[in-house]
């Protein structure tokens, strides 16, 4: 039986989860509207109502960050964004800005939480930790709404800073090997993505991603803590 702690941890988890994949894909279908593809925006993802979201990928919205949340105490999944592919072919650079919109959204949202952390410390409500690690980038000064607050706000950076970082590893499937258009000439983004979107790329790109990420991004965390907190060293 799931202990009240446990539960109410896992509403929070799912809380920040949910808000981050739904900034994420909504910048996706904004930015592909603006650059004159309607497809996810007619769905009603261009949006930070989470509905067409998780209607739209039930399984990766879902089942999985719970069955996860269970199985490992932490929250893993994925939601999408439909896009024209002739389109991308047409406009490969647009397709590029409406790759890197999706991660630009999750650094947006740490930066929520970065200004969430200072205000608390500021007011007393927060303090700084004296070992971090990807639940506790901030304590809380005392129990109750400041310990949820603190919790809510670990994982809103944490967690943002792991999308951004791992969509944006230049890769298939990830977002990172569309941007990758934005550094070549038209015509070269063009014969990349045709050439790269291939679904063997995509599984093989997927496995790599998984394997390499953990080398990336805990340095990349350590680095982010030594911002937040100048002068700090967190192992």
């Amino acid at each position: 039986m799931m202990s009240p702690d446990l539960l109410a941890s896992g509403l929070v988890w799912y809380v920040v989860f949910l808000l981050s994949l739904t900034c994420h894909e909504a910048a996706h279908a904004l930015a592909a509207k603006w650059g004159g593809d309607p497809t996810a925006a007619s769905g009603g993802q261009a949006s930070l109502n989470p509905v067409p979201h998780i209607r739209r990928e039930p399984f990766g919205t879902v089942v999985v960050p719970i069955a996860s949340y269970l199985l490992g105490g932490w929250m893993i999944g994925w939601g999408s964004a439909p896009y024209d592919p002739f389109w991308q072919q047409r406009h490969p650079r647009r397709a590029a800005w409406m790759a890197l919109a999706g991660p630009l959204a999750n650094v947006g949202l740490v930066l929520m939480a970065v200004a969430g952390i200072y205000l608390g410390l500021f007011a007393g409500v927060l303090s700084q930790p004296t070992t971090a690690r990807f639940t506790r980038v901030v304590a809380g000064a005392g129990p109750g709404f400041a310990t949820g607050l603190a919790f809510f706000l670990s994982i809103l950076f944490s967690l943002n800073l792991l999308l951004a970082a791992f969509n944006l590893l230049p890769i298939p499937p990830l977002d990172g090997n569309t941007v990758v258009g934005l550094l070549l000439p038209e015509d070269a983004a063009r014969r990349f993505a045709h050439f790269s979107h291939h679904p063997t790329f995509a599984l093989i790109g997927l496995i790599v991603g998984w394997k390499i990420f953990g080398y990336i991004f805990n340095p990349m965390f350590g680095w982010a803590l030594s911002l937040l907190y100048p002068g700090t060293h967190y192992r």
